[in-house]
């Protein structure tokens, strides 16, 4: 089972769906999200979170502090998932500013314009490196001045290759995840 793990919706539970994504585990999150408060980037933030799955990584954001969200799921059933698990979350809250978006990524990224101060990047494990790489390309203008980036793969997979404009300055290891934190270099 998946639940939010803290914050004012601590221990909801979160509906996943059947196939085709890769949830993050309460663990990981855990450790994740601790780090993320303790350095304060979870107050009042506008997140966005790429291949939202569930939608865990963005609403337990919201249930720790962040003003806002944008899901993006390409897949049209994990969205219902994610829009499911936003009403929830909202309920649970009272209110709650959270927009669920059926799109890909790399489109949502190069053809709009709202900024943000955290980015979740959580690709299925058959989202290439070059693809990867083409994403963060993309996303600087996207970000705002103190902006981060959370980039999440498999410990199999290799360092994603950092463009102009973001450098990391993290890289965790939790089990069989990485993850990499990447802030702008403007």
């Amino acid at each position: 089972m998946t639940r939010i793990v803290s914050g004012r919706a601590g221990s909801l539970a979160l509906k996943v769906p059947s196939a085709g994504t890769r949830p993050t585990s309460d663990r990981v999150r855990e450790a994740l999200f601790s780090a993320l408060e303790s350095r304060g980037y979870l107050e009042d933030a506008h997140v966005l979170d790429l291949f939202a799955g569930s939608g865990a990584l963005a609403l337990e954001s919201i249930s720790r502090g962040a003003a806002s969200a944008v899901l993006v799921e390409k897949a049209a059933s994990a969205a219902k998932i994610c829009t499911q698990n936003a009403k929830a979350l909202t309920q649970a809250l009272g209110r709650a500013d959270i927009r669920v978006v059926v799109r890909g990524a790399q489109p949502f990224v190069d053809e709009g314009s709202e900024d943000y101060d955290l980015v979740f990047i959580d690709p299925p494990y058959d989202y290439t490196e070059d693809e990867l790489t083409a994403l963060l390309a993309a996303l600087p203008r996207r970000l705002r001045e103190d902006a981060l980036v959370v980039v999440e793969r498999s410990t199999r997979s290799p360092e994603p290759t950092w463009p102009a404009g973001l450098e990391r300055f993290v890289q965790k290891k939790y089990g069989e995840t990485t993850v990499w934190w990447a802030e702008p270099t403007r």
